[in-house]
């Protein structure tokens, strides 16, 4: 039974994407979390495995600035498909559609025309991805890649198994220390 209320929602509103314009890989999530809202930083949940995953492929880490700019370094893009929307708590079964808006990814695109590959961190960020957005990458044959969530609410999968998802796709797309 659903006892959630107006009241319960939460009006969530993504962040600018961590890219320079030579990304060649661009991750995408659905919508930033409570968690991440509030201290304003992707994946900041701290059992997400996005960015243990990111550590162990890219030797990536420091504090929030930092690992930013090392996967910026590494030509690596992260963004949300939404811009904003409502949901009750984190969960994206909860984002209300209705109300739901996409970032401009024509716009992104168009100023990153290195990517060659979006990977979908989750089937959600694809399945948003594919109702609400229009733009693609300049590239015609970039590859779009669904990966498992590195949300701690997915956790059917073990993080290693994860990893290796993810280290997989990472080495299709010549990403380096992978």
């Amino acid at each position: 039974m659903d006892t959630g209320t107006v009241s319960d929602t939460v009006a969530s509103e993504g962040f600018p994407p961590i890219a320079k314009t030579d990304a060649r890989v661009l991750v995408l999530g659905s919508l930033p979390g409570v968690r991440s809202i509030a201290e304003q930083q992707y994946y900041a949940h701290p059992r997400n495995a996005f960015w243990p995953i990111m550590q162990a492929l890219f030797e990536i880490d420091g504090d929030y600035d930092a690992r930013r700019r090392q996967l910026a370094a590494k030509r690596i893009a992260v963004w949300d498909v939404l811009h904003s929307s409502v949901r009750r708590g984190s969960l994206d079964a909860d984002i209300r559609l209705d109300v739901a808006t996409a970032n401009d990814f024509a716009a992104f695109f168009s100023s990153h025309p290195d990517i060659g590959a979006v990977f979908f961190n989750g089937k959600k960020a694809e399945k948003l991805f594919t109702r609400f957005v229009d733009g693609r990458p300049k590239d015609p044959l970039a590859q779009f890649v669904v990966l498992p969530s590195t949300s701690p609410a997915y956790a059917a999968m073990p993080f290693s198994s994860k990893l290796a998802r993810w280290r997989q796709a990472f080495s299709r797309h010549n990403c380096s220390n992978t």
